[in-house]
C-alpha cells in the first residue's frame, strides 16, 4: 500500500492538536490530523464546555430557588431536563461544526483523516478509516494527542449494572436521575453532584477517603464537604464498594463497606468517577522507541519530545494535570519550539485550576501540605468570604480566601473558595507573574465595591505557618 506523505501528523483533534494543525498550516507545511471519533476531544464533547452548560442551568435553578433571601418572591422552579441537555447537545454541536469547518473550508493545507491510527514504524501509521479500508500515512513529524478516557474499577457486578462515565453520561444520558450514585468525590465527583442536587436529582456521593477532593489541604477540601453536606448531597466517605448489583425494579445497589460496617446504597443511575487512563493501549508503540510509564501514559521530555526522535504527546495522554489550558499550552510549547525558536518547556510552569462548585474553588501555586513538604517557609492568611463587601453585598457569603506568602514578602500560591473563586485566583496568578510583593496589593486603589478588592484585604491576617 503506498504511504500518503505529509509534513506533519497529529493523531486527535484535542485542545493540543488542533491549534497545532491550524499553526503548521499557516507555516506553509503539509499536515494531516487523525480523529476517530467527534472533533473536539474531550473538552468540547465531555468534559469543559458541556458539563458547564449544565451547570449553568442548574445555578440559575438555584438562583430562582433562592431569591426570597434577597426579597425575590418566586415560585419553586420546575426543571424541563429534557430542555437542559438539549441545551447542552446543540451548544456542544455548534463548537463541533465550527471546528470542521476552521479545519476543512477555513485554511488551506490541512487535510482531515477520520479513522484510528496506529504506528507501524516510528514515523508511519496505519488509519483504519471509518467508513472502511485503510490508508497508510508517513510524516518526519508525528503528534500524538490522544487524550484520556474514563478509568473503570474492578469492582464486581459492576460490568453488568449499566453504569454510566463523565464520557458517557454527557453524549447518552435523556432521562432526569432520581437518584444518582457516584462512585468517586474528586473534582468530577463533587462537579457533577452538587449539579444534578440542584436541578432536583437525590445524589449521593461514595468515596474510599474521608474527605472529598482529599488531594487538598484538609481545611479546604473539608469546607467543600461541609457545603455539598449542608446542601443535601448524602456523604458516604471512607467506604469501599465491594459490589454493584441491577434489582429486580431496575434499581442499581452499591454494596459498602464503612468503618460502621456494610451498608447497601439503591440509586436510579451510577456515575463512576473514580479517574481517567490514556488512549494508548491500540496506537502500536511497540514499533516505536515510545516509552510507557506504569500507569500507561507516554514518557516524554520538557520539550514533550518522546523516545522517538520526531514524535511528541501533547495533552493528556502524557499525564500529569489534565486540564484543557495545560494542553493549549503544550501546543505553544510546540509551536514555538518548530516555528519560532522558542525554548520554553514544560518545567516551573503554573498550574492553575478551578473546581466548578459553588462556591468554586480556585487554586494556584503552592498549598501548604506542599510548602510544607518542600520545606518552604510561608506565612499564611485566611480571610472569610463574609467580610468581602461586595459578597455580603450580593448575600453570596460562603467561603474563604486564602493565601500564602514567603520570606521574600511575595506569594507563594492562593485558595479561594468564594464566589467568582476563579476569577480571584487568576488575579492572584497575574500578581505572581509579576512577582508583586504583597504590600503592593494592599495598597492598590481598586473600584468598590468589586470582588476585586479582595486583593487589599486578603493579607491583613498574616501569621506563620504551622
Amino acid at each position: 500500500m503506498p504511504a500518503n506523505s505529509f509534513d506533519a501528523i497529529i493523531i486527535g483533534t484535542g485542545q493540543a492538536g488542533t491549534p497545532l494543525s491550524y499553526a503548521l498550516a499557516e507555516a506553509g507545511r503539509r499536515v494531516a490530523i487523525i480523529e476517530s471519533d467527534h472533533l473536539g476531544g474531550s473538552c468540547t464533547n465531555y468534559g469543559c464546555a458541556p458539563t458547564k452548560a449544565l451547570l449553568a442551568s442548574a445555578q440559575r435553578a438555584h438562583l430562582v430557588r433562592t431569591a426570597g433571601a434577597l426579597g425575590i418572591r418566586a415560585p419553586e422552579p420546575v426543571v424541563d431536563f429534557a430542555a437542559v441537555i438539549e441545551r447542552m447537545h446543540t451548544l456542544r454541536q455548534h463548537s463541533r461544526d465550527n471546528l470542521h469547518r476552521k479545519i476543512t473550508e477555513d485554511r488551506d493545507g490541512i487535510t482531515l483523516v477520520r479513522g484510528r491510527a496506529r504506528f507501524t514504524a516510528p514515523h508511519t501509521l496505519l488509519v483504519a478509516l471509518n467508513g472502511g479500508g485503510e490508508q497508510l500515512l508517513t510524516a518526519p513529524l508525528i503528534f500524538i494527542n490522544t487524550g484520556t478516557k474514563a478509568a473503570v474499577p474492578a469492582i464486581d457486578g459492576l460490568a453488568d449494572s449499566g453504569y454510566l462515565t463523565s464520557d458517557s453520561l454527557l453524549l447518552t444520558l435523556q432521562e432526569q436521575p432520581k437518584h444518582l450514585l457516584i462512585m468517586g468525590g474528586s473534582y468530577i465527583g463533587v462537579e457533577f453532584g452538587q449539579m444534578f442536587q440542584r436541578l432536583g436529582t437525590r445524589v449521593t456521593i461514595v468515596d474510599t477517603k474521608p474527605r472529598l477532593m482529599s488531594r487538598e489541604d484538609a481545611d479546604v477540601s473539608e469546607s467543600l464537604t461541609e457545603c455539598l453536606a449542608a446542601a443535601g448531597v448524602e456523604l458516604v466517605l471512607s467506604a469501599k464498594t465491594r459490589h454493584v448489583s441491577r434489582a429486580a425494579d431496575g434499581s442499581i445497589v452499591l454494596t459498602v463497606d464503612t468503618k460502621d460496617g456494610e451498608r447497601r446504597l439503591r440509586g436510579s443511575h451510577l456515575l463512576v468517577a473514580v479517574g481517567r487512563e490514556p488512549n494508548t493501549a491500540d496506537l502500536g508503540l511497540e514499533n516505536t522507541a515510545i516509552k510507557l510509564n506504569k500507569k500507561g501514559y507516554i514518557e516524554v521530555n520538557e520539550h514533550l519530545q518522546t523516545g522517538t526522535r520526531g514524535v511528541y504527546a501533547l495533552g493528556d495522554v502524557k499525564g500529569g494535570p489534565q486540564f484543557t489550558h495545560i494542553a493549549y499550552d503544550d501546543y505553544r510549547i510546540v509551536r514555538d519550539a518548530l516555528l519560532h525558536h522558542g525554548q520554553r518547556t514544560t518545567q516551573h510552569r503554573p498550574m492553575p485550576y478551578v473546581v466548578f462548585t459553588e462556591p468554586q474553588l480556585g487554586r494556584i501555586g503552592l498549598s501548604k501540605n506542599q510548602a510544607k513538604e518542600q520545606g518552604i517557609a510561608y506565612r499564611v492568611s485566611r480571610l472569610p468570604a463574609s467580610t468581602i463587601g461586595r459578597a455580603v453585598q450580593t448575600g453570596e457569603t460562603e467561603g474563604f480566601v486564602e493565601v500564602l506568602v514567603g520570606e521574600d514578602d511575595r506569594l507563594l500560591g492562593a485558595a479561594v473558595f468564594c464566589e467568582q473563586g476563579g476569577e480571584i485566583m487568576t488575579m492572584f496568578q497575574l500578581a505572581m507573574a509579576g512577582r508583586l510583593r504583597y504590600q503592593e496589593l494592599e495598597n492598590m486603589i481598586l473600584a468598590h465595591p468589586t470582588w476585586a478588592e479582595v486583593l487589599n484585604n486578603a493579607f491583613q491576617r498574616l501569621k506563620p505557618g504551622e
